[in-house]
This record gives structure tokens, C-alpha cells and sequence, in this order.
């Protein structure tokens, strides 16, 4: 099967047979391989699990070089919303095809992202039929708190972390996406990393290494 979204994949070692899936989801102007280095670490202690890093649907307007899951140029709320739901789409038919081949279930998969990839993995734990296994967030947001409440369809437990040195997105963002979540009866756990910007340390990295690893293993 070729799926709808160019992808990196890291197969576990050995061929050995695949029981979860993480899917990460990479930033504004950056693509699949770019958040595929992460998987060097996870790899190790994910056993029966493939990783899959897709590349967004649109070149990114900023960075030819690198793609986009909504355009950021245009500013307007209503505008980002409305680009958002057209990623949503795209990256549901890509999460049902790695549903049908690796035969694996939403209870099966983590969705994670960096950035506008965790603002997109956010709400597609949030919209669909059932729960996903997790999901991990580094450096996003709720992109539409009004619309995410009122689509709202499931409770995908969640750990979201952030620096608190952010200057792209606001360490605030992080208050107000927990704020979101409590009100909305999400299981959620949050993590500020002390001097951090808008990356991805090695603290943030082995947290979540670790929250993927326990609810999988549950």
C-alpha cells in the first residue's frame, strides 16, 4: 500500500512483528525525516513498535524546502481553523491507512507532533470514533477551543510539554491547552522545561519516551 502522505518509516529491528504504531507529526516548514531523529532514542526501548513520520500536505509558503500543515501567512483565526480541517482530513485517511497495514487499532497508536504537528495531533485525538492509545505534544496549542469543544468526540489521554523560554509559541499556551483539556474531562499531564525554547530537549524526549512506554505497556 502507498500512502496518501510521503513518509519516513523505522520498522522495529529484526522484522519482528508490529503491536503500536507512534506517528509523529513534524512543525511548521520541517518534514517527516526531521522528526524521525527522536525515534533514535525511542526505538531502543519501543520494541513492536514502527514509527511513522509523514511529511505535511503542502509545501510550506515560508520554507520551500520543508511543508506545512496549514498555512501561517494569513493570520486570521477563522483562516487557520478552516486550513487546519483540511490536514485533519488528509491525515485521517492516512492514519486509516496504517490502520489497514499494520492491522492495528486507534487503542494501538500514539499521535505526537512538535509544534503545529502537536496542534494537529491535539485535535485528531480529540474528533475521532474512539480513543487513540496517547497522544504526545511538544511546543503546540488548542488551535479553536470553541470549535475543538463543540467537535469533540472522544478523550484521548494526553501529556503536552513545553519550554518555558518560547518564543514562537507561548509558554501559555501550555496553561490554557490543560485548562481546556480539565474542563473537557481529558486525562492530562503537562511538563515545562526550565530554559527551554521552542525544540525539543533531551528531558522533553525521555518524558515522553516514558509516558508512550507505560501506556503501551498497559
Amino acid at each position: 500500500m502507498t500512502f496518501c502522505l510521503t513518509t519516513e518509516i523505522i520498522k522495529p529491528q529484526n522484522d519482528i512483528s508490529i503491536n503500536n504504531a507512534v506517528i509523529l507529526l513534524h512543525g511548521y516548514g520541517g518534514d517527516g525525516k526531521d522528526i524521525s531523529m527522536i525515534t533514535t532514542n525511542w526505538k531502543r526501548f519501543l520494541n513492536n513498535t514502527i514509527f511513522l513520520c509523514p511529511n505535511g500536505h503542502e509545501k510550506c509558503l515560508i520554507n520551500p524546502t520543508g511543508y506545512q500543515w496549514f498555512d501561517l501567512t494569513n493570520d486570521d483565526p477563522q483562516y487557520i481553523l478552516e486550513q487546519s480541517k483540511k490536514a485533519e482530513k488528509k491525515l485521517q485517511q492516512f492514519i486509516n491507512e496504517v490502520k489497514i497495514k499494520y492491522n492495528l487499532k486507534n487503542s494501538q497508536i500514539c499521535l505526537s507532533g512538535f509544534s503545529q504537528g502537536c496542534m494537529m495531533s491535539i485535535n485528531l485525538g480529540l474528533i475521532s470514533n474512539e480513543n487513540y492509545n496517547c497522544i504526545v505534544g511538544f511546543s503546540g496549542k488548542v488551535i479553536n477551543q470553541v470549535d475543538l469543544a463543540n467537535r469533540k468526540t472522544s478523550s484521548t489521554k494526553m501529556l503536552l510539554i513545553h519550554g518555558d523560554k518560547d518564543t514562537v509559541v507561548s509558554p501559555t499556551s501550555l496553561l490554557e491547552a490543560k485548562d481546556f483539556l480539565i474542563r473537557n474531562n481529558i486525562e492530562i499531564e503537562t511538563e515545562m522545561i526550565k530554559n527551554c525554547d521552542h525544540h525539543i530537549p533531551i528531558e522533553a524526549s525521555s518524558k515522553a519516551l516514558n509516558y508512550i512506554r507505560n501506556n503501551f505497556n498497559e
